[in-house]
């Protein structure tokens, strides 16, 4: 009878080791810019070391319209936004084939200021929360798409009315959840950072700030999150539940996409194209938050390129303009360990203790760095100009694009 007393208990862990085991098993996601944690870091593992001349092998390829949006992958689909003729599209795509599952396309006109010589196409990357896909087009509107059959839920324009302030190379900052919450850049009301309910109302608005391309992430400083974003020439922090400004630091921000990396819960490594590189250190003293700037360099110029960090190093390629180079920075104390020539501009992604380096003439790389050495093991020409779009890695697949073409690529260890 004991055992009898004991076999619920028993059935109850074997039921809890299998849903572990299954959920262990389940795919990784890609829900967001930068991926599940927003930091450009894949979390897959054995890998290959090195792929051949021709590069990792291919799965299939398609053609897709203009556009910079990154891929997110959600279950067994892709998701990502282009331009095709007069309209704009926002696309879920079969992950293991590239077929199209559905395709939301409505018409949509870049802004009358913009400038159209590195295309018309979207620029931010939508966002999938439960059941949504949140999507903002080049001349700043939002759409909420139900995932499942791509209809549109509700729409807004980010940039209408008379104090919409419309950017010239499009609306570039991809939206971040928190909570219930989507927040997201708006043009509108003199550029606020803004929290939209799931039905699309305004939760909060935040205090007025030049517009900006850059993208919002949340920290956790001394115990408090805090949404921060560059902003026309102010790094901000507000708070995330009600919008309020926890702090500022002023730095030249014009065009910067490059996304700040958050270290130890203390340090802050920030990157502009105007003012070089920073290293700040934020504390929290009787419930505020001190702001210190620790070092600065004007050597380093990340700019609208990803960068990763390993430990306390940040590692990119640095330059607005050619000669371009592949750097490592320390977070803590701005040392640069090396600067190494002979890249283009190029996005960078960490994956299995590696950098998978995608240069904007199309050439991608497969290296390997520490504060000691660089190393580049694979390299091969598998896009073409203008490739601006950060890779998406989950599994052992990688999802890429340029301004014509969208791929999967095998990086596992058999073809």
């Amino acid at each position: 009878m004991r055992g009898l007393n004991r076999l619920p208990l028993i059935l109850a862990l074997l039921l809890a080791v299998v849903a572990t085991s299954a959920a262990a098993e389940s795919p990784n996601e890609w829900h967001q810019w930068g991926g599940p944690n927003r930091d450009f870091q894949a979390s897959s593992q054995g890998l290959a070391a090195a792929w051949p001349e021709s590069g990792p092998a291919k799965i299939w390829s398609r053609e897709l319209g203009d556009g910079y949006s990154t891929i997110l992958v959600d279950g067994g689909n892709l998701y990502t936004m282009y331009r095709g003729g007069d309209k704009e599209h926002v696309v879920c795509l079969n992950a293991k084939t590239g077929k199209t599952v559905w395709d939301n396309s409505y018409d949509h006109s870049p802004a009358a200021n913009h400038v159209s010589q590195f295309g018309d196409g979207p620029r931010a990357t939508p966002l999938i929360v439960g059941d949504r896909l949140y999507a903002i087009g080049v001349a700043g509107r939002m759409h909420s798409i139900n995932l499942k059959d791509g209809k549109t839920v509700w729409s807004k324009d980010l940039w209408s009315g008379e104090e919409g302030t419309p950017l010239q190379h499009g609306y570039s900052s991809s939206p971040i959840a928190y909570g219930d919450l989507i927040i997201a850049l708006a043009g509108r009301q003199q550029a606020k950072i803004t929290a939209y309910k799931k039905d699309g109302s305004v939760a909060w608005e935040s205090e007025p700030y030049g517009n900006t391309y850059s993208s919002p992430q949340v920290l956790n400083v001394g115990g408090q999150d805090q949404i921060v974003t560059f902003m026309s020439g102010t790094l901000v922090a507000v708070h995330p539940k009600n919008g309020e400004t926890l702090w500022t630091f002023d730095l030249g921000n014009q065009g910067n996409v490059n996304m700040p990396i958050f270290l130890d819960g203390e340090y802050l490594f920030v990157s502009t194209l105007q003012d070089g590189a920073r290293g700040l250190r934020l504390t929290q003293k009787g419930g505020k938050t001190e702001v210190e700037e620790v070092w600065s360099t004007r050597k380093i110029q990340f700019y609208h390129v990803t960068t990763v960090n390993q430990g306390d190093w940040v590692y990119g390629v640095t330059g607005a303009r050619a000669p371009h180079f592949v750097a490592a920075v320390n977070i803590k104390t701005g040392e640069i360990a090396w600067r190494e020539r002979g890249f283009a501009k190029s996005n960078v992604v960490a994956v299995d203790g590696k950098l998978i380096i995608l240069e904007e003439n199309g050439n991608l790389h497969l290296a390997s760095a520490s504060p000691e050495a660089f190393n580049v093991h694979s390299g091969a020409k598998v896009l073409e100009e203008v490739a601006w779009t950060a890779p998406t890695i989950v599994g052992n697949t990688m999802y890429l694009r340029d301004k014509t073409q969208i791929m999967a690529v095998n990086l596992g260890n058999k073809g």
